[in-house]
C-alpha cells in the first residue's frame, strides 16, 4: 500500500504543477475549530491534517520543550485508543502519518486511502479532546525526545540554531529552540503536561484541514459528528514581547566534535508575513540558490575555501533569522571564507543585481512555491499555514504575487537595511582539538 501511495504522490505532483488555482472550502464550528476542505478526486487519497496554533514561542521561560514533547506525547493514546495503538491504525489502513513543531506551531497529518477518511477524523478528535496524559506515557516519551535531542546534537554543527537564536533574541521566546531544556521537561509535573494540554489543544486553536478524495457534503457532517461537541478552550494569546534592536555585533566560538571549520551569520529578520521577509527570501536565492548562485561559485568554485555553503532564511510568525552556513575545505579556514562571505553581502548592497539575474531567481521562487503545493498533505498544511499565519487561506493562491512584486531595488533596500554588523551573530566552529585549555565555549 506505501508503494502504491508514492505512486499516487508522483503522478498527483505532475498533474498539480500545471494547476493555476486551489479551490477550497472553509468553514467555522461552534467551538471556534476552524475547517478548510480542498477536493480533489483524482486520486484514491486524502490528506487529514490538524494545526494547533502553539509552538515553543508559547512556553513559559521555565518550562520549554513542551510543544515538541507534546508532538511525541498525544501519539501515546487516548480515552478510546490503547497505548501503542495510534500507528497501528493509520498503518493497518495502508496509510502514513507523522508531526512536527515550529517556534510557532505544531502540526499533525494522516495520509489515508480515501475510504478512511472517517478514521482520520476520529483520531484527531481523539488527539483534541481525550488525549492520554499519563506518567506513564510522559516517563516514556520523556526517554524518546532525550534520545532525539542526543542523535540531533551528535551530528556536525547541529547547535548552530540554538547558538544563534538564543543570541539574537534574549526577550523574546526565540531566545530557545523547540527541542527545549531537557531538565525543564524532567522538573516538570503532570499537572504541568495537563495544565498544557488543556490550554492549547482546543478547537478555537485549531485548525483542521483536509484535501484529497472526499464527498463535501458528507464530509462537512462527519466533521460535524466527530468535533462539533468538544468544549472550547482558553483564548489564546499570541506572545507581544517586543525586542529591541541588536545594536552590535555578536560573537561566539563553538569547539565541536567536527573535521573542518565553519562559520555562520544570523541576521535578525522581520516577520515572516511582512514584504521585507518575501524580499529577503529572494535574495537568500541570489546568494545560494543552485550551482550557479554568487556564493557557491565564489567559495566554492573559484576560491576553493569552502566545501559548503548555504544561505537560508528561518521565517517565523514574529521573526527569524537570516543565516549564512559555511564549512571550510581541507586546509581551508574560517579567515578563508568570511571575507569573501562579507564582499558578496556587500556587492548586494552596493549594486544593483542584472535582469537575466533576477529573471533566474524568479523563476526558482515560483518553481519552489509550485512544488510546495504539489501533494495532498502539502496543500492541506499550506491551507493551515495561511489561515493561522495570515488569516487568509487564499494566500495559496496569492501568495506568489508577493514574490512577483519583489524588485531588484528592494532586494538592494532589504540587503543595506538587514545585513549588517549591527544586527547580527557570527558563529565560528572549530574542532574540539583546537580548543585551548584553559578556554570555554561562549554561553
Amino acid at each position: 500500500m506505501k508503494n502504491i501511495l508514492l505512486f499516487i504522490s508522483i503522478n498527483l505532483t505532475l498533474s498539480l504543477s500545471a494547476q493555476n488555482k486551489i479551490e477550497f472550502e472553509e468553514f467555522d464550528l461552534k467551538n471556534g475549530l476552524h475547517v478548510i476542505l480542498h477536493q480533489d478526486r483524482t486520486t484514491p487519497i486524502v490528506a487529514v491534517t490538524m494545526m494547533y496554533h502553539v509552538g515553543s514561542k508559547n512556553e513559559y521561560v521555565n518550562q520549554t520543550g513542551f510543544a515538541h514533547f507534546f508532538e511525541h506525547l498525544t501519539f501515546e493514546g487516548s480515552k478510546n485508543i490503547k497505548r501503542g495503538e495510534f500507528d497501528n491504525y493509520v498503518n493497518s489502513a495502508g496509510g502514513q502519518l507523522n508531526a512536527n513543531t515550529s517556534p510557532d506551531r505544531t502540526f499533525y497529518y494522516e495520509l489515508l486511502p480515501s475510504n478512511q477518511l472517517e478514521l482520520g477524523l476520529w483520531l484527531e478528535s481523539e488527539r483534541m479532546l481525550h488525549a492520554e496524559i499519563a506518567q506513564i506515557g510522559v516517563d516514556t516519551q520523556r526517554e524518546v525526545v532525550k534520545e532525539e535531542k542526543r542523535q540531533r546534537y551528535s551530528r556536525p554543527y547541529a547547535t548552530f540554531p540554538e547558538n544563534i537564536f538564543k543570541r539574537l533574541y534574549t526577550k523574546h521566546p526565540y531566545n530557545w529552540t523547540p527541542i527545549g531544556s531537557m531538565e525543564h521537561l524532567n522538573s516538570a509535573s503532570l499537572e504541568n503536561f495537563t495544565s498544557f494540554y488543556d490550554r492549547f489543544y482546543s478547537p478555537n486553536n485549531a485548525t483542521l484541514s483536509l484535501a484529497g478524495d472526499f464527498d463535501i457534503p458528507e464530509t462537512k457532517e462527519l466533521i460535524k459528528a466527530y468535533f462539533n461537541d468538544i468544549p472550547m478552550g482558553p483564548i489564546v494569546v499570541q506572545p507581544t514581547i517586543k525586542e529591541e534592536p541588536l545594536g552590535e555585533e555578536k560573537t561566539a566560538t563553538i569547539y565541536d566534535d567536527i573535521q573542518l571549520p565553519a562559520i555562520m551569520l544570523g541576521y535578525r529578520m522581520p516577520p515572516r508575513a511582512s514584504d521585507d521577509a518575501y524580499t529577503l527570501q529572494m535574495l537568500s536565492t541570489v546568494l545560494s540558490g543552485g550551482a550557479s548562485s554568487r556564493m557557491y561559485k565564489r567559495l566554492v568554485d573559484d576560491d576553493q575555501s569552502a566545501a559548503f555553503v548555504q544561505v537560508f532564511p528561518f521565517t517565523l510568525e514574529q521573526g527569524g533569522a537570516f543565516i549564512t552556513f559555511s564549512v571550510a575545505n581541507a586546509g581551508k579556514s574560517i579567515t578563508d571564507m568570511k571575507p569573501a562571505i562579507e564582499e558578496e553581502i556587500n556587492r548586494l548592497k552596493n549594486e544593483l543585481i542584472s535582469e537575466q539575474e533576477f529573471e533566474k531567481i524568479q523563476n526558482q521562487m515560483e518553481s519552489g512555491f509550485i512544488q510546495s503545493n504539489s501533494t495532498m498533505a502539502g496543500i492541506a498544511e499550506s491551507l493551515a499555514d495561511y489561515h493561522t499565519f495570515y488569516n487568509d487561506a487564499n494566500y495559496i493562491n496569492t501568495e506568489i504575487e508577493r514574490y512577483r512584486n519583489v524588485t531588484r531595488e528592494s532586494i538592494q533596500r532589504v540587503a543595506k537595511k538587514y545585513l549588517t554588523k549591527e544586527n547580527r551573530v557570527v558563529l565560528s566552529y572549530l574542532p574540539k582539538s583546537q580548543k585551548p585549555e584553559s578556554s570555554e565555549n561562549s554561553k
